[in-house]
């Protein structure tokens, strides 16, 4: 079963650094965000990739989300951003917004799921930016939970699904929103929202019309 740490001020900058060296040797943890528990990994690193895929259940075709810890890293890992990517960014960042776009050559084609599109959001969650940070790059974000399976708000409840597949779940306590990410589809000529979320429809209108 995976080790549960619960993240207290005193020890944390020891247990960021173990997540941190977890990360680089190519394992995959859960940990908080601003949603729902994810799974964090090195994205540009294939094993640990496609152990994201084991541990999930997940579809190879299905991509991965990405989440990093300032916009600069964001877009990095876009090809050609859409002028309406940093509007909604300068609204949304950091929050549950989810913004699909056209990957960067450097992502691997198995995170995109083979279709050179990316979801990349900044997350509004000390923990997870703290992460990020330490891990000196972006992290998958992928629901931790198994497939067709309810997310996860507690530490507790990842556990039970998948705590038997990762070495270290961080707890941060229960989640803010509890329910994923919004996310709207910025590599089609009109854009759309993919999936609702804490950001509504009515709140992205001026936006999407």
């Amino acid at each position: 079963m995976a080790e549960l740490v619960k993240i207290k001020s005193a020890d944390w900058p020891d247990v960021l650094e173990r997540a941190a060296r977890l990360i680089e040797a190519g394992k995959v943890l859960a940990f908080p965000t601003d949603t729902v528990y994810g799974l964090g990994a090195d994205p540009f690193n294939l094993a640990a990739v496609a152990e994201v895929y084991r541990i999930k259940g997940k579809a190879f075709n299905r991509p991965l989300p990405l989440l990093v810890g300032c916009l600069d890293q964001a877009i990095d890992l876009i090809k050609q951003p859409p002028s309406l990517f940093f509007a909604l960014a300068e609204k949304y960042w950091p929050g549950p917004l989810t913004l699909v776009v056209p990957a960067a050559e450097r992502i691997p084609l198995k995170v995109t799921g083979n279709t050179r599109n990316v979801g990349v959001r900044w997350p509004r969650s000390p923990v997870a930016e703290s992460l990020i940070t330490a891990a000196a790059r972006p992290l998958t974000g992928t629901s931790a939970n198994r497939s067709h399976y309810p997310a996860c708000w507690t530490a507790e409840e990842v556990n039970v699904q998948i705590g038997a597949k990762v070495p270290l779940i961080l707890d941060g306590g229960p989640s803010e929103h509890q329910v994923s990410s919004t996310v709207v589809d910025l590599s089609v000529p009109c854009p759309r929202i993919l999936r609702h979320g804490p950001i509504t429809e009515d709140d992205l209108k001026e936006f999407l019309s």
